[in-house]
């Protein structure tokens, strides 16, 4: 039978799919490998997880995993497409044009870094997710929110003190360009929900606390009325799919849960009582590591007045509570306004082997965050399941040279430990030369095959 061409199949669809073997697996639920065991994918799914010698359909192409790790492509549960790697102030400043332009190169190298899907927490990405699906553009999938929903004064207000005005049909950039959204009153909260989900929309996100990022509300302040509250969460039960808040104190996230908010978004200065209210009413926590050393400014340059140390300091106990009360948890990076952090998304996850073994932690950023994104029901533009390798779920597959069940530090480069990337059954990287295969030293991987025999998305 023959073997599959790292040449011909760059960014194509194997026409009559590929039997992957001699692998070792990790099928994102289970934390130990699984080992004998062949994967098959035809057109777009996972057709068939064998142990044993099968004969594949005729024409199926193998390919020789050399013992590398098979895993399902990461999820990260809270990404920003449009603001991920473009810096505030050009954000402000530049043409809509040149921020959408900017955000389909950054989506291609989401993708390249081993993200086949993202939840997008705010922003105006519709466009961008129609052209990935259609195939014109390449990037992850999305699972899209919109614009976010802020009161005056809240964590989306990025008007200039200037801007304020009488006239409330006068937008602000951030709403001009669909970053945010203001909402003050149940009837506003109704109308821009509404909005967010005749776009396409498979989530609502509003903004219940003060935040980081934003100039006018204190970390501590709470945002929206419970009725307002309601209201959001109203209009998605009628859709069918759920509202995620940002939220970082105890006194906020507990306010969201009462109104029926589903997921929590930040929560780093969540208390004990707080954390074991998520945990009854089965509501995910969304957490991300924030950390001093992950910061795109560096903990030197933090400036005296950031909100950041507050929650760096809060970051290990949201994780410690989290884990030890078995909140269910998702990963998000939550990367802004800078294209060297976005470039270290992967750095992100490594990040939780400080509170979880690596397993986990890819459990984390695989099946659990898909059961995360599996809240938006109908409202996922996407039929079969993500974050595993089993029968009839998405070929989002990663083919990674080592293993990251022991080894977490292998994603945070991925340009050199990824040896395959595959989404939707579509070939977008293939460094694997059958007559040189790729060699483990340590946790780095030497390349041996050369430029020549090298298929990355886009060529």
């Amino acid at each position: 039978m023959p073997a599959i061409d790292p040449n011909t199949h760059k960014g194509k669809t194997p026409s009559n799919g590929v039997l992957f073997t001699n692998l070792a697996l990790f099928d994102g639920r289970d934390l130990t490998l699984q080992r004998h065991v062949n994967v098959l994918v035809l057109g777009d799914q996972i057709a068939a997880v064998d142990k044993g010698s099968p004969t594949p359909p005729d024409g199926v192409e193998i390919l020789d995993c050399k013992g590398f790790t098979l895993m399902p492509g990461l999820i990260d549960a809270h990404w920003h497409t449009m603001f991920a790697a473009m810096p505030k102030q050009a954000l402000q400043m530049a043409d809509t044009g040149d921020i959408h332009l900017a955000a389909a190169h950054q989506a291609e190298r989401t993708l390249m870094r081993g993200f086949t899907t993202v939840r997008d927490m705010g922003g105006p990405c519709f466009a961008l997710k129609r052209a990935i699906d259609s195939g014109m553009v390449k990037g992850p999938r999305i699972f899209p929110s919109g614009a976010m929903l802020s009161q005056t004064a809240g964590h989306g207000d990025y008007r200039f003190a200037w801007e304020l005005t009488d006239q409330p049909t006068r937008l602000s950039r951030s709403e001009t360009l669909g970053a945010s959204i203001i909402a003050d009153g149940r009837a506003d909260v109704l109308r821009a929900a509404r909005q967010q989900l005749l776009q396409g929309a498979s989530q609502i996100k509003v903004l219940a606390s003060g935040g980081v990022a934003s100039a006018y509300d204190p970390i501590d302040v709470l945002q929206f009325l419970p009725e307002e509250l309601e209201a959001a969460v109203s209009v998605a039960a009628d859709w069918g799919t759920y509202v995620a808040a940002h939220a970082y104190t105890s006194d906020a996230v507990r306010r969201c849960l009462k109104a029926g908010v589903r997921s929590i978004e930040h929560g780093q200065l969540a208390d004990e009582e707080t954390a074991r209210m998520m945990a009854d009413q089965g509501a995910f926590w969304s957490l991300q590591p924030f950390l001093p050393e992950l910061s795109s400014l560096g903990p030197d340059k933090i400036p005296a007045d950031s909100k950041m140390p507050e929650i760096w300091a809060g970051t290990n106990r949201a994780y410690e509570l989290a884990s030890t009360l078995d909140v269910s948890t998702g990963w998000g990076s939550d990367i802004l306004f800078s294209a060297k952090a976005a470039e270290r998304q992967g750095a992100y996850l490594v990040a939780l082997k400080r509170w979880f073994t690596p397993a986990k932690a890819l459990r984390q950023a695989t099946s659990q965050n898909a059961a995360l994104l599996g809240l938006s029901g109908k409202r996922s533009a996407y039929g079969h399941a993500l974050g595993v390798i089993e029968e009839n779920a998405f070929a989002d597959l990663l083919l990674v040279a080592g293993d990251p069940t022991e080894n977490l530090d292998l994603l945070a480069d991925p340009d050199q430990s990824l040896a395959l990337i595959m989404k939707g059954g579509r070939v977008v990287k293939n460094t694997l030369d059958l007559h040189k295969p790729m060699r483990v030293e340590g946790k780095r991987v030497e390349r041996m095959a050369t430029s020549a025999n090298v298929g990355v998305l886009g060529e």
